[in-house]
């Protein structure tokens, strides 16, 4: 799969279409006029595979970088997320993929029998030969452009894709290893445990995709990522995806690309306004808790993301929510990945109303029913910021990012404003006003907090009980169901015996409420009788070979 495979018409449209627009300016909405699928060069298989996807016209960075990417040119791409970026550097590797199969089935019979003798097939022992790597920072990433290569080549014979992520057994791995796929999507730190292994060979890798790039080095990846890159070939085809290209990856560049077409999307800060962003001020974390309790019941809302700062914030919050009456579940990098992917599944089919995650763990999730984005805790760096409401607005729709500030991070919130270029409204809901009067930029208040239908405490922790208790059931796996009121005192496991109504606390201290105190056989209290520690689920021992301890991986 070389360069000199592709056809003089399509290095014609390439050409045609690197000369389009100047790497520095921003691209405008793609029109109706604009090209198709079908001529930035794709065959008809995918054109068709696309189509029946429900894809209808190339976005903007797609219509850059999939005839450059189809005629051999190493990419340099920063492209804002949602913008179709996997699609960008998926579909012309399936498209030289197609081209290479072609030009096989047009040789002799004897030809082709000699070319896999010679590479892909009889060999002593079974090891991976995959043409195209694709290396992502988190495993939620890594599945996602897999589901992706499988659903854009749907159409083409012999074409296997396997990801290799940390978290997964190791015997199940060298399984999918042994089919010797042609695509390979993997997290660095388990793809350089095969690689140091023996179990992959790099040596005839065609194309490398570095996609989150930025993010893979703010992990930490660096000395990973120059490792595996070492064992390919000079002459492979690399297309890096980044955020930013200045800084740590400006100088990584420099080592891994030839004379790259340099392409950058510049997100409009317009293109957000899809995307309502309001603040709340909060004086302490029970302010907080209460708060947030009241805007998760707004009307309008079908299914939210709320982002923490930590994992263990992640585990206890979602505890908390569940305890609340909220059908919720954590998502973070401690989480075995059988856990992990039994969450997003549970969210996609919206048995998972309230998705408590860390950044790293929920990069890439892309469900249209996220209406709300909640940071209760603000993020580290302001570009997260983007990242994290972008969960919400997906495609065009329109969604809302809330974000719970304490006064002392005020210099966060300033840096994420200087970021996104405008300041963001505060917003003040009534009964639940800061003691401290906030910044006088705001604006009317958010949500109107009525109750959910059936109101009552009765939420689930997806995952944490015996049985399957439906919204409104028992968290104890006893299948009662729990039929308490938010902040009213219970017995550990017991259900009953609470009322919910209007007689919701404003606020002191509660037994086992949420935001309350210790409880007996509570999430950090250690094992529960038919709750967390369950086989497979969440907080479940494993022990499935060596783990990876890299962060994120």
């Amino acid at each position: 799969m070389t360069s000199s495979n592709t056809t003089s018409p399509l290095n014609a449209i390439a050409e045609q279409a690197l000369g389009l627009d100047t790497p520095e300016t921003a691209v405008q909405a793609v029109e109706a006029e604009g090209p198709t699928f079908a001529e930035l060069g794709l065959s008809a298989d995918i054109v068709s595979a696309l189509t029946a996807a429900g894809y209808k016209t190339p976005t903007p960075v797609q219509q850059r970088a999939i005839p450059a990417g189809i005629a051999g040119r190493d990419l340099l791409v920063s492209s804002p997320t949602g913008s179709g970026k996997t699609a960008a550097f998926m579909l012309p590797a399936i498209e030289r993929f197609a081209q290479l199969q072609i030009t096989l089935a047009s040789q002799p019979r004897e030809s082709r029998e000699s070319n896999a003798a010679g590479g892909r097939g009889r060999r002593p022992m079974p090891v991976a030969r995959p043409s195209l790597l694709v290396l992502t920072p988190t495993r939620e990433l890594a599945m996602q452009v897999t589901t992706a290569a499988s659903t854009y080549g749907k159409h083409l014979k012999r074409l296997r894709t396997v990801s290799i992520l940390g978290g997964v057994a190791y015997g199940q791995q060298l399984m999918l290893l042994a089919k010797n796929p042609e695509i390979l999507v993997a997290t660095p730190g388990r793809l350089l445990d095969h690689l140091e292994r023996g179990r992959i060979d790099l040596s005839q890798l065609q194309m490398l995709v570095l996609d989150e790039a930025d993010r893979m080095l703010d992990m930490g990846f660096i000395d990973d990522i120059e490792t595996i890159v070492a064992a390919t070939p000079a002459t492979r085809q690399t297309m890096l995806f980044s955020a930013t290209l200045d800084g740590k990856i400006g100088s990584l560049t420099g080592r891994l690309l030839k004379d790259p077409e340099r392409i950058e999307i510049v997100q409009r800060m317009e293109q957000r306004t899809n995307i309502a962003q309001t603040v709340h001020y909060v004086d302490d974390r029970d302010h907080k808790d209460r708060l947030l309790d009241h805007l998760l019941r707004a009307d309008g809302l079908d299914q939210a993301i709320v982002f923490t700062a930590t994992k263990s914030d992640a585990d206890s919050l979602a505890g908390r929510l569940a305890d609340a009456g909220f059908e919720s579940a954590a998502l973070h990098g401690d989480l075995p990945q059988g856990a992990r992917n039994r969450t997003i599944r549970a969210l996609r089919e919206r048995r998972v109303r309230v998705l408590v995650a860390t950044d790293v763990a929920a990069r890439g999730i892309d469900i249209p029913g996220i209406t709300h984005v909640f940071n209760y805790d603000l993020p580290k760096f302001a570009e997260d910021y983007v990242h994290r409401i972008g969960r919400t607005g997906r495609a065009g729709r329109s969604g809302i990012a809330v974000s719970l500030v304490h006064h002392a991070e005020q210099g966060a919130l300033k840096r994420i404003e200087r970021f996104v270029r405008s300041p963001l409204p505060v917003n003040v809901v009534e009964g639940f006003e800061p003691r401290k009067s906030p910044p006088a930029n705001g604006r009317g208040g958010f949500g109107g907090g009525r109750g959910r239908p059936g109101g009552g405490n009765g939420g689930r922790r997806f995952g944490s009980g015996g049985g399957k208790p439906g919204y409104g059931g028992s968290r104890d796996g006893n299948g009662g169901g729990n039929g308490g009121g938010y902040g009213a005192p219970r017995e550990a496991g017991s259900g009953g015996g609470r009322s919910w109504g209007n007689n919701k606390p404003a606020g002191g201290s509660r037994e086992g409420g949420f935001g309350g105190g210790n409880r007996e056989g509570g999430y950090r209290g250690g094992n529960r009788e038919g709750g967390f520690s369950r086989d497979g689920g969440f907080g479940a021992r494993r022990n499935d070979g060596p783990r990876n301890t890299r962060r994120g991986d």
